[in-house]
């Protein structure tokens, strides 16, 4: 009797948990030898079967796997709406770009608006704002949570001012609540940017559910991953039409990818200064962008999305763990706290070295590196140092000192879910032979 294609598929599936089995066995650690990456994907045989039967549908757009993650993701994360895209990156240019449209009347961002946002942080929470043709105001942030206080962002309000987008740093929240009435009370737009910070709360409830819109990333770095991807998140179904225009080429068409005439009326619309009956499926009501996901992409991300209570109990475990053990060092780094009334869900476990300490934080940096270990800093630092953005529209309210301390001195190592005890204890080890203590 011939095979039928789902009997090769089922039989294909039993293949990739083998060849998984064969492949990615694990090893046993060997201090100095082998590297302890700051980051990295944790997965089983569940996402390649998953990668590969997505494949076997040769369907190389956004799909069934693309529209399930929506779905279950957004009813994860608590909110209405899931907008997969390519990148985290991306992720906030769709959400800062679908609050220029003209269809929100007064409340549209223009060329010239300011946008609240931290100095100390990642390119891309900024970078859309500049993209966009505001103007960002850059506050600083503190120690050690690494994040602005809710009187900090207020005290930054001018005239123009209409929009706050702020990044939960390496996992830590603000004071979400607090900067939600904020804006609530001046009448700003708040996009959180929970990149870093997926399934982190304040006072119980998630973070990016406190302001109008949240992002997410998928980077392999990330608390989940596609290899590649993001997310945008709102309660507001009026807003996730923008996101998936300015994400979908600008059209004003909301059919998905492979149907035609959902509205009903695909020939009778009239829009702009086209003709009457233009095809609704190329028109255009925003200057957009192709920023979709692939459906082999989503297919990881679905497989994954079932691990993420247990990556975020391992992260948050691993931080922990390292909290613990490093305490003896206070005199020489500044160690990470949470945020009061926060549980985060850690991206990694940052220190500052201490004002006076024997080391310098490019020592401490070159010996972990030497000895596998890896290390980053907190991004940009300051990122109006950085040469991409000399000359470039600001305003900077108050001064920048403790973003230019992060500069200078703060790093961090890693907390993702394949760092086990032993990979953690020599970090530990490492990091008292660093300033030339023994554990």
């Amino acid at each position: 009797m011939s095979r039928t294609h789902e009997m090769i598929r089922t039989e294909i599936a039993g293949l990739v948990a083998e060849y998984h089995a064969a492949a990615f066995a694990p090893g046993p650690f060997r201090p100095g030898e082998d590297p302890v990456p700051v980051s990295g994907k944790v997965f089983d045989a569940t996402e390649l079967q998953f990668l590969v039967d997505s494949g076997l549908d040769f369907w190389l757009t956004a799909g069934r796997f693309a529209r399930q993650f929506e779905k279950e993701f957004a009813r994860w994360w608590g909110l209405r709406e899931c907008v997969l895209v390519n990148s985290g990156s991306s992720a906030n240019l769709v959400a800062l770009s679908a609050l220029t449209s003209p269809t929100l009347g007064d409340r549209q961002l223009r060329p010239g608006d300011e946008v609240i946002t931290v100095a100390a942080g990642f390119p891309t929470t900024v970078n859309p704002i500049w993209q966009n043709g505001l103007v960002p105001v850059f506050i600083d942030v503190r120690l050690p949570t690494y994040d602005p206080s809710p009187a900090m962002v207020e005290a930054a309000i001018g005239p123009k001012t209409k929009a706050v987008m702020i990044a939960h740093a390496l996992g830590n929240p603000y004071d979400a609540a607090a900067i939600a009435e904020i804006c609530k009370k001046h009448g700003l737009w708040f996009v959180e940017d929970c990149c870093d910070a997926a399934g982190g709360t304040i006072g119980g409830k998630h973070v990016g559910t406190f302001g109008d819109i949240a992002t997410c990333s998928f980077y392999p770095a990330h608390h989940i991953t596609m290899g590649e991807g993001g997310a945008v998140l709102t309660a507001q179904p009026k807003i996730r039409t923008l996101l998936e225009s300015f994400r979908d080429w600008g059209r004003d068409c909301w059919c998905e990818p492979g149907k035609d005439n959902t509205c009903g009326k695909r020939y009778e619309w009239q829009l702009g200064e086209l003709p009457a009956g233009y095809d609704h499926k190329y028109t255009y009501s925003h200057v957009g962008y192709n920023l979709k996901a692939t459906d082999m992409q989503a297919a990881v991300g679905v497989a994954q999305l079932a691990k993420l209570p247990g990556f975020i109990a391992k992260r948050r475990a691993n931080w922990q763990y390292l909290r613990q053990a490093l305490a003896p060092l206070a005199d020489v780094l500044v160690l990470p706290e949470a945020t009061p009334g926060t549980d985060p869900s850690w991206f990694g476990f940052v220190s500052t070295v201490a004002e006076g300490a024997p080391r310098t934080r490019d020592d401490v940096v070159r010996f972990l590196e030497s000895r596998k270990i890896g290390t980053r800093l907190l991004f940009g630092g300051n990122l109006l140092r950085q040469p991409a953005y000399v000359g470039l529209p600001r305003r900077i309210h108050g001064t920048l000192e403790t973003s230019d301390r992060i500069t200078r001195d703060t790093f961090w190592v890693g907390v993702w879910p394949g760092l086990d005890t032993a990979r953690l204890d020599y970090i530990v080890e490492s990091m008292f032979a660093a300033f030339g203590r023994t554990a």
